[in-house]
C-alpha cells in the first residue's frame, strides 16, 4: 500500500474521503489515505513543501496566491503548486452573531478569516464591497480554518465570518444568522480543488491517478440516491451536533448539480476566472501570469481514460 497524506479543512465537503475509507475505494487502488486537518492555509502550504503531506483539498485561491508569490508563508511562494482536480463550488455562508441580522450591521465589527490575503478572504471583501462597506469600516482577524472560525463565532470572539457546510447549520443551531449565501451571489464560484506539488506528482503519477479513480468511485457512491440514509449517518458521525434533518439538507447541498460537489472533477475555467478576478480586485498587486497556469489536468485526463472511470 502506498501512503498518501491529504491535508484539508473541517467540513462536509470531505465526504468523498470518508466514503473512500469506508467503502475501501482507496484500498482498491493500492492506497492508504489519511486525512489531516490543518490549522490554516499557511500550515497547509508549509506541510506540502516540506514533504510531510502530498495532497491538499483547499481553496483554488490558495493555489493562485502561492503560485504567484502572494501567500503568507515565510517567502509567500510555492511556484510548484498546481490544482489537479475540481472539488466543489464553495458551500460558503456569511454568518453573524445572533444580534446582527443584516450585512450593513457589520460596520465597526470584527470579521474572522483563515488568512488575511488568501483563501476566501477576498471573497469576504467582495461581499462587503457589494454591500458598500469599506475595508476601513471593519477589522479582520486571521483565525485559521472553518472549524476554528465557527467555534470562535459561537463563543462570541468575532462578529462574523465565512463558514462552509455544515457549519452554517450548526451555527444557526447556536442562534447565529446566515447573512449571505455564497451561491446566491457567485453562481460560478470555484471553491475546493485538489492541489499538489508538480514535482511530487511527476514522480508519483500512478498514485495520483489511483487517488483520482478512488475519489471518483466515492463520488459515484455519494450521488447514488439509494445510499442517502447511509450518508446521513456518516455526516452525523462526523458532526455529532448535526440533526438528522440538517444532515439530510447538507447531503442535498452536496449533491446539488449546480452548486455541490463536482462529480466529473473538472476544473471549470469560468470558476477559475471568477476567483482570479476577485483576487485581482482586492490584492495589492495582480497575480502574475494567466490563471490557467495554476492548473495541471494531465492526471485527471489519465484517470478519465481508465476503465474504472466510466461507471
Amino acid at each position: 500500500m502506498n501512503r498518501i497524506t491529504v491535508l484539508g479543512f473541517e467540513g462536509a465537503f470531505n465526504l468523498p474521503i470518508w466514503v473512500g475509507h469506508r467503502q475501501r475505494h482507496f484500498e482498491k487502488h493500492g492506497l492508504e489515505v489519511s486525512l489531516e486537518y490543518v490549522k490554516g492555509s499557511v500550515d497547509m502550504v508549509n506541510r506540502l513543501t516540506s514533504g510531510t503531506a502530498q495532497i491538499a483539498l483547499t481553496s483554488v485561491d490558495n493555489v493562485l496566491a502561492y503560485r504567484s508569490g502572494q501567500g503568507e508563508t515565510a517567502n509567500g511562494s510555492a511556484p510548484d503548486l498546481v490544482a489537479f482536480m475540481g472539488g466543489d463550488h464553495g458551500f460558503l455562508s456569511l454568518m453573524s452573531r445572533p444580534e446582527i441580522t443584516a450585512v450593513s450591521q457589520l460596520r465597526g465589527k470584527t470579521l474572522s478569516v483563515d488568512a488575511l490575503t488568501t483563501g476566501f478572504a477576498f471573497l469576504l471583501r467582495e461581499i462587503l464591497a457589494a454591500n458598500r462597506i469599506a475595508l476601513t469600516d471593519v477589522a479582520f482577524d486571521a483565525a485559521g480554518g472553518t472549524g476554528n472560525r465557527y467555534r470562535a463565532l459561537v463563543a462570541g470572539k468575532h462578529d462574523g465570518t465565512l463558514v462552509r457546510t455544515p457549519f452554517e447549520r450548526l451555527a444557526e443551531g447556536q442562534g447565529c444568522n446566515v447573512l449571505v449565501s455564497g451561491k446566491s451571489l457567485f453562481a460560478d464560484y470555484l471553491g475546493t480543488v485538489g492541489a499538489v506539488l508538480q514535482s511530487w506528482a511527476c514522480r508519483n503519477r500512478a498514485q495520483l491517478v489511483g487517488f483520482l479513480l478512488a475519489y471518483r468511485e466515492a463520488l459515484n457512491w455519494i450521488f447514488d440516491a439509494s445510499n442517502g440514509n447511509a450518508i446521513v449517518e456518516i455526516l452525523r458521525t462526523e458532526f455529532a451536533q448535526l440533526t438528522r434533518d440538517d444532515a439530510r439538507a447538507v447531503l442535498d447541498d452536496l449533491v446539488d448539480p449546480a452548486h455541490g460537489l463536482i462529480r466529473d472533477m473538472e476544473i471549470p475555467d469560468a470558476g477559475l476566472a471568477l476567483v482570479s478576478r476577485i483576487r485581482d480586485s482586492h490584492a495589492l498587486v495582480p497575480t502574475n501570469g494567466p490563471f490557467v497556469d495554476c492548473v495541471d489536468r494531465q492526471y485527471l485526463r489519465l484517470a478519465q481514460q481508465a476503465a474504472g472511470w466510466s461507471r
